[in-house]
């Protein structure tokens, strides 16, 4: 009898095993992988490359996009000049007090509103928040009221108020208002139902109770709610100057439009996009402070 080889025959057509993977070359080698090994590249590129230098670089980018457009004529000039006319305007508009005394006008609604929106909101989203027949009572209220935009309020703060800064308030603190709130009802309600148990059986104090467990779990909703309301308040601080006249960047840019002035209006056009984002930066800056001991900030300052 005839001894086969250990580990059973082969078959005679099967083809040898150096045949199905070439010399230099990983069986899984192939379009699939180069693309992956092409992007792991591209993002180990970017994790080298500092955050600020890739937003200045988008800011260059935008900034030759808009230089370049109405150059090749693919835009009118009259509606889109090129940047670097803009950037002449702006430079001109720095010379002047008024230009100044606008963005003063605008950071003062602005840091008003917000003050106001905020305590407001902190306090009723601790009240409501922590009893439960005022939560179940006024959730319907509230439903109804928080999708009424603050625009729709413009005849009204005319009416009362004029064109004064009271009238600008009023729109802020409206729009602003609600994300805080929003954000404190479901920071209190967020917290641990056992904890809650404990320390009721344990009989401490509301304001212990309210300083070492409700606050703690609500204050990064909190934050959040600040970081959301700090854009919609500026947002409506710009809107209620341009739609009512209230000094400010918008009532400028208003007025750059009907005088035909429109390097000017777009160099006003971006202060305010620069506006909006150091409002965003002082935000994410709070939200690292306050929240140091957060998983979450702790989790990013380690990435």
């Amino acid at each position: 009898m005839k001894l086969q080889p250990r580990g059973g025959t082969r078959r005679a057509d099967a083809p040898p095993a150096a045949a199905k993977h070439p010399p230099g070359r990983d069986a899984s080698d192939g379009p699939g992988r180069a693309s992956a090994s092409h992007t792991s590249r591209a993002r180990a590129w970017a994790r080298t490359v500092p955050d600020p230098a890739l937003g200045v670089l988008g800011i260059v980018l935008l900034a030759g996009m808009l230089e370049a457009l109405p150059r090749l004529g693919m835009v009118s000039a009259d509606y889109l000049p090129p940047f670097s006319d803009m950037a002449a305007a702006l430079a001109d508009e720095a010379d002047e007090p008024s230009f100044w005394q606008a963005v003063l006008d605008t950071l003062k609604g602005w840091g008003y509103g917000l003050a106001i929106a905020v305590g407001a909101g902190v306090v009723l989203g601790l009240l409501i928040g922590s009893i439960e027949v005022l939560r179940k009572a006024t959730a319907s209220t509230i439903e109804f009221l928080r999708p009424i935009p603050s625009v729709a309020l413009v005849p009204l703060a005319v009416l009362v108020y004029g064109t004064g800064l009271e009238s600008k308030l009023l729109l802020v603190v409206y729009a602003s208002f609600w994300p805080v709130l929003l954000q404190m009802l479901h920071g209190v309600q967020d917290v641990d139902p056992v904890a809650s148990d404990t320390a009721r059986s344990y009989r401490l104090t509301p304001w212990i109770r309210l300083r070492h467990l409700v606050w703690p779990t609500a204050l990064p909703y909190l934050v959040t709610g600040i970081r959301l309301a700090a854009s919609v308040a500026l947002v409506l601080a710009i809107s209620a100057e341009l739609l009512i006249g209230s000094p400010g960047l918008g009532s400028e840019i208003a007025l750059a439009q009907s005088s035909n002035a429109v390097p000017t209006m777009y160099a006003l056009v971006i202060v305010t996009g620069a506006l909006g984002v150091l409002v965003n930066v002082l935000a994410r800056a709070l939200e690292r402070r306050v929240l140091f001991w957060h998983a979450s900030v702790r989790t990013e300052a380690a990435t």
